[in-house]
């Protein structure tokens, strides 16, 4: 686990929120659950810019609370899921 990952998941913990939570994605009439481990997880395979970009959003939704995370997570997600359909990665 690199250090940004670990930030990431100190943050969610020390916040009270399970890193194994799941966000569930209609795509087409098929669902896609994403937990929020799995999307840190894929956003730490980027750059290092990428991973402190992450990083600090991440901070920004800890401090607007429970619904700032759950956005941010959301959003996270949909961006994993848009370039899983178009071929770039694999989920």
């Amino acid at each position: 686990m690199n250090k940004i990952e670990k930030k990431c998941k100190e943050l969610l913990k020390k916040q009270g929120i399970s890193i194994s939570s799941e966000i569930n994605f209609d795509v087409n009439g098929k669902i896609h659950t994403l937990s929020f481990e799995y999307i840190v997880d894929t956003f730490m395979i980027a750059s290092d810019e990428s991973k402190m970009i992450f990083l600090t959003a991440l901070k920004k939704a800890v401090l607007a609370q429970d619904i700032g995370v759950n956005e941010f997570f959301e959003s996270m997600g949909k961006l994993l899921l848009m370039a899983h359909l178009s071929n770039k990665i694999e989920i």
